[in-house]
């Protein structure tokens, strides 16, 4: 389940797209990307390199770093937690904040998850960089209510902190049972790039606006 196994640490995560030891000034100018997530951006239950990350890792390729830190079984107050030093450590430009997916299936309360994701948005636009939201939804057996109070969220932080905004990062795969794996949360290999689909027209236009500020 998503909350169960941490198959992807952050030490083992960031060295597959971002370079540490790369100090060139060429590098150095391209913008970062921190993704901060769960099992849905820490490629649970597939290879790493078979992840939306790592596909968007390929696709960005010397035009920025990408950095993964994202953790399966993690929650909105686990990401709270971990988030000053990783945001300190890599300055990104731009954070995709992929968290909440666990505290739905854990029931807890959507006003704690709004809390725990509202301090990593501040946090990010204290230290200059833009978030983009990646929002997901529940299984409808949680009940109506809950399930609007979860999703409603997502998009209630994008109207406070004028957010970019992916409604649902799962859309066109959650209901699709050939891209979802047997326990019927984690999208297999072949819904990755549909998943990438899912963010880059929202991302897209934030890369283009970051390459514009570092010129």
């Amino acid at each position: 389940m998503l909350t169960a196994v941490t198959l992807v640490t952050c030490l083992s995560v960031l060295p597959l797209y971002a370079d540490d030891d790369d100090t060139s000034s060429d590098t150095r100018a391209l913008p970062t990307l921190l993704v901060m997530g769960d099992s849905l951006s820490a490629a649970y239950g597939i290879e790493e390199e078979q992840g939306w990350v790592a596909l968007l890792a390929q696709r960005l390729e010397g035009e920025a770093e990408v950095v993964n830190a994202s953790i399966s079984g993690e929650t909105t107050a686990g990401g709270a937690q971990r988030f000053a030093d990783i945001l300190r450590q890599r300055q990104p430009d731009i954070v995709l904040l992929e968290l909440g997916g666990n505290d739905g299936l854990r029931g807890l309360p959507p006003a704690q998850m709004r809390a725990n994701l509202a301090s990593m948005i501040e946090q990010s636009q204290q230290a200059d960089a833009e978030v983009l939201l990646l929002g997901i939804d529940i299984p409808p057996n949680y009940g109506q209510a809950y399930r609007d109070a979860f999703t409603g969220v997502f998009h209630s932080l994008a109207d406070e902190y004028a957010l970019s905004l992916v409604p649902f990062l799962l859309e066109d795969v959650a209901l699709n049972t050939q891209l979802m794996q047997s326990d019927g949360i984690h999208p297999t290999a072949e819904a990755q790039p549909i998943i990438l689909d899912n963010v880059w027209p929202e991302l897209e236009p934030m890369l283009e606006a970051s390459h514009q500020a570092t010129r």
